[in-house]
């Protein structure tokens, strides 16, 4: 994989990281626990698709 697809998907994944990680925190009145666990998701679905 060559390192322009690499930066692609930490692209695709980085904005619904920003956007949804402030969805998540105003659904849950500001605690700040679930986005951590829903950024945690994304960031290991990235890491799975960056390590092939």
């Amino acid at each position: 994989m060559d390192i322009g697809r690499k930066l692609g998907i930490l692209v695709f994944f980085g904005v619904p990281a920003i956007i949804g990680g402030g969805i998540i925190y105003h659904i849950f009145d500001g605690n700040y626990l679930p986005v951590f666990v829903y950024e945690t998701l994304l960031l290991s679905i990235a890491g799975a698709f960056l390590s092939k």
